[in-house]
C-alpha cells in the first residue's frame, strides 16, 4: 500500500533537455560490467567513511570519561559550554572542509585533493589523542583544536568519495555503489563502540585500575581517539594510485586521449576517442554556479537536497550523539554515580552497539540491495515518513517508558527510527546531489548540500545540549523535521538507471530542435499522479 503510493507521487521523470551527444569512455563506464576495481573503489573511498564515522561518534562515547577526569563530575557530565564545544566542534569544521573541499574538487581534479584530506584526518586523529595538560581547560581547548581540523579533513570526504564513486560506476548498479561507500560510515560507528567495549573490559578488570582509576579512563579515550588514524593509513597508499575520474578528464580536462586511457588501465575497457567526440565536449554547457541558467536549470534541485539533508542530519546527529542522554533519561542505565568511570562506559559503548548492529547497519545493507530497484526518491519518502511515525509513538506514550519492563521495547522502537533513516534519507541525500547536477559542478554542489545538512546537525547539538526541553517535545520537534524533508523530497527527481549525462543535461548536440528542447524544459520534472 505504502509502496503503491510513493509510486503516484513519484512519478517524476528526469527527462533530457536536449538530444546528446554521448562520449564514447563515459558510454563504455555506463554499460560496462561490474568488475573487481568497482569493489575496489567501495572499499578505498568507503574507509575514508569508515574513519568519518568512527571519528565523529566515538567523542559521545568517551565525553562521560572527560567530566569524571578533569571535571569531578560524578555522573560524568560536562559543563553545558565545554560539551557542546566538545560535540560540535568537529561538525563545524567539517561543514567548512565540505564546502572548501568540494569547490577544490571540481577545480584540481577529485583524486589531487583526496590524499590531503586523508593526511589531515590521520594527523588530527593522532593529536587528539595527544591533548597532555594539567590543566582542564587547556586539555578541552587542545583536543577542540585539533578535532576542529579533524572535521575539516572529514569534511572533504563527503563530496570527493560520492562524486568519484559516481562517476566510475555504471548507470545499472551506480546508487548501490555509492550506498556501499556510505554504508561505511554504519561500519566506523560500530567500530567506535565495540573499540570502546574492548579497551574498557580490558582496563577495567587491571590492578592498576583498582588504586587509579581516573589515570587509566584516562589511557582509554586517549586511545580510542588516536585508533582513528588506523582506517585511514591503511587507504592511504591506494588512494594515491588511483586515476582520475573520467568524467572530470573528458568533460573539465577536456582530454580524451588521457581519460580512455585511465580507464583502460583499471577497468577492462578499449575506447579509442573519435574527433566528432572534442567538439562536443567544446560545445557543452559552461554556466557558472552563480548564473540564471543554472538557477534556472537545478536551482530547486540544490534547495531540495540541501534541505533534505539539513532536516535529515537535525534528527540523525541529535539520536546518534545524545543517544545516551535519551537513554539515560528513561534510566536505561541506572545511576552513573554509583558507577566506575569506565563501567558506564561500558554500558553506553554496549548500548551503542546494539542499536546499531539490530538498527542501523540492515539499513544501510538494504539500501545497497533496492536503491536501483526501488529509486532513491521512493525509499527517502518511505524513510522519512516511518521515521515520523516511530518519532511520534515513542513521544506519544513517553512516560509508559520508564517503567524498566518497557526498557526494551524503547530500545527497538529507537532501533527502528535509526532503521528507516539508513534505509531512506541518510543514504539517499548522500547519493542524489552526486547525480543530478553537471560534471564541473558536481563535487561543489554535493559539497553545499552536506554542508546544509551539517548545518543541521550543529543546530541539533545546540538544541539538545542548551534548549533544556524534555526529551518527549525534542522527539516531536525531530518528527517536524521529517515532514518538512517529505516536502522537499517530492520536488528531487528519479535518477536510477540513467546516464549521469542524461540527468544533467550537460551534453549537446550540434543540431538541436529549439522548439522541442524548450518544451521538455518546461515540463520536465513535473510530478503527474494517475487517477483511474
Amino acid at each position: 500500500m505504502l509502496y503503491r503510493m510513493l509510486d503516484a507521487v513519484t512519478s517524476v521523470k528526469c527527462e533530457t533537455r536536449r538530444a546528446r551527444k554521448q562520449i564514447k569512455v563515459l558510454q563504455a563506464l555506463d554499460v560496462a560490467g561490474t568488475q573487481l576495481y568497482h569493489f575496489t573503489t567501495i572499499v578505498i573511498a568507503g574507509m575514508g567513511f569508515f574513519t568519518d564515522a568512527y571519528d565523529l561518534f566515538s567523542v559521545s562515547l568517551i565525553s562521560d570519561l572527560l567530566g569524571r577526569i578533569y571535571y569531578n563530575s560524578a555522573d560524568g557530565k560536562l559543563p553545558s559550554d565545554v560539551a557542546g564545544a566538545v560535540s560540535g566542534v568537529a561538525l563545524c569544521g567539517t561543514l567548512l572542509g565540505q564546502l572548501f573541499f568540494g569547490w577544490l574538487g571540481d577545480r584540481m581534479g577529485r583524486k589531487r585533493i583526496y590524499g590531503v584530506t586523508l593526511k589531515l584526518m590521520v594527523v588530527c586523529s593522532l593529536a587528539s589523542g595527544l591533548s597532555f595538560h594539567y590543566k582542564p581547560r587547556s586539555v578541552v581547548a587542545t583536543l577542540c583544536f585539533f578535532r576542529f581540523w579533524l572535521g575539516f579533513g572529514v569534511g572533504g570526504d563527503y563530496p570527493l568519495s560520492a562524486t568519484i564513486m559516481s562517476e566510475y560506476a555504471n548507470k545499472r548498479t551506480r546508487g548501490a555503489f555509492i550506498a556501499a561507500v556510505f554504508a561505511m560510515q554504519g561500519l566506523g560507528n560500530l567500530a567506535a563502540g565495540a573499540v570502546v567495549l574492548a579497551l574498557s573490559a580490558r582496563f577495567k578488570n587491571t590492578a592498576a585500575y583498582e588504586t587509579d582509576p581516573f589515570g587509566q579512563a584516562d589511557y582509554v579515550w586517549r586511545i580510542v581517539l588516536m585508533l582513528g588514524a588506523v582506517p585511514a593509513l591503511l587507504t592511504y597508499y591506494w588512494r594515491m594510485k588511483m586515476p582520475e575520474t573520467a568524467r572530470y578528464t573528458a568533460l573539465i580536462a577536456k582530454n580524451l586521449k588521457l581519460a580512455a586511457s585511465d580507464m583502460a588501465a583499471v577497468l577492462d575497457i578499449d575506447i579509442v576517442p573519435e574527433k566528432e567526440e572534442a567538439d562536443a565536449i567544446v560545445r557543452q554547457d559552461d554556466y557558472g554556479l552563480f548564473s540564471m541558467d543554472f538557477v534556472r536549470r537545478h536551482g530547486r534541485q540544490l534547495l531540495s537536497t540541501t534541505v533534505c539533508w539539513f532536516v535529515l542530519d537535525v534528527v540523525f546527529y541529535s539520536l546518534n550523539l545524545f543517544m545516551k542522554d535519551i537513554f539515560s533519561d528513561i534510566g536505561w542505565f541506572g545511576d552513573a554515580s554509583k558507577m566506575s568511570p569506565l563501567e558506564q562506559t561500558y554500558k553506553i559503548a554496549r548500548t551503542q552497539a546494539i542499536v546499531v548492529v539490530s538498527g542501523c547497519l540492515p539499513g544501510y545493507f538494504l539500501t545497497v540491495l533496492f536503491v536501483d530497484r526501488i529509486g532513491r526518491v521512493k525509499i527517502q519518502l518511505m524513510g522519512f515518513t516511518m521515521m515520523t511515525i516511530f518519532m511520534i509513538g515513542l513521544a506519544g506514550s513517553y512516560k509508559v517508558w520508564y517503567n524498566p519492563s518497557m526498557h526494551a521495547g524503547f530500545a527497538v522502537m529507537y532501533a527502528f527510527i535509526l532503521f528507516f533513516a539508513n534505509f531512506g534519507p541518510n543514504s539517499t541525500t548522500f547519493i542524489l546531489p552526486t547525480e543530478i547536477f553537471p560534471t564541473r559542478l558536481r563535487s561543489t554542489c554535493n559539497g553545499i548540500s552536506a554542508a546544509g545538512g551539517k548545518c543541521g546537525a550543529i543546530i541539533g547539538v545546540l538544541w539538545f545540549q542548551y534548549s533544556h526541553t524534555s526529551t518527549r517535545c525534542s522527539l516531536l520537534l525531530l518528527a517536524g523535521c521529517n515532514l518538512v524533508g517529505i516536502i522537499f523530497t517530492l520536488a528531487l527527481p528519479e535518477t536510477k538507471g540513467m546516464s549521469l549525462e542524461d540527468i544533467t543535461g550537460e551534453m549537446e548536440e550540434e543540431n538541436e530542435p529549439p522548439q522541442e528542447s524548450a518544451t521538455v524544459a518546461e515540463a520536465e520534472f513535473i510530478h503527474s499522479v494517475e487517477i483511474s
